[in-house]
């Protein structure tokens, strides 16, 4: 008998639909066959710009894994699909505690352009995430 964590069977199917988008892409890294990295990537059109926005919704790295160059190829994975499809630009948003994050971005080469306001408007406990240690 298999045991489901609640919602688990919703986010598998969400996952899979998502990756038949022709507007985002997911890649992951993978380090003696275990998945280490996540980015996902979507193509965004938007009025003011006659090419599309490439957006990174989740760039997810496990901290045994960070600092190891996963973070790294994933975004220039990222940033050659974008320029593939003719983005003006690559964005992201990272929580304002997420200093190491920040710094990554920096090293890589991206600019802190923006300040980014949410307003929850119900079902999401726990959004958006609060500082915690990170490991």
């Amino acid at each position: 008998m298999e045991i489901r964590e609640d919602g688990e069977d919703e986010h598998r199917a969400g996952f899979v639909s998502y990756l038949s988008r022709p507007d985002a892409v997911a890649l992951a890294a993978v380090d003696g066959g275990a998945v280490v990295g996540f980015i996902d990537l979507e193509f965004r059109a938007r009025l003011n710009f006659l090419t599309p926005q490439a957006w990174v919704p989740d760039l997810i790295v496990t901290s045994s894994a960070r600092s190891r160059g996963a973070g790294r190829a994933l975004l220039a994975a990222a940033e050659e699909r974008a320029r593939e499809r003719g983005c003006f630009a690559l964005s992201l948003e990272s929580a304002t505690w997420r200093d190491r994050a920040h710094a990554f971005y920096e090293r890589e080469r991206m600019t802190h352009t923006s300040a980014s306001f949410a307003k929850l408007l119900g079902g999401m406990e726990g959004w958006p995430p609060q500082a915690r240690e990170e490991g």
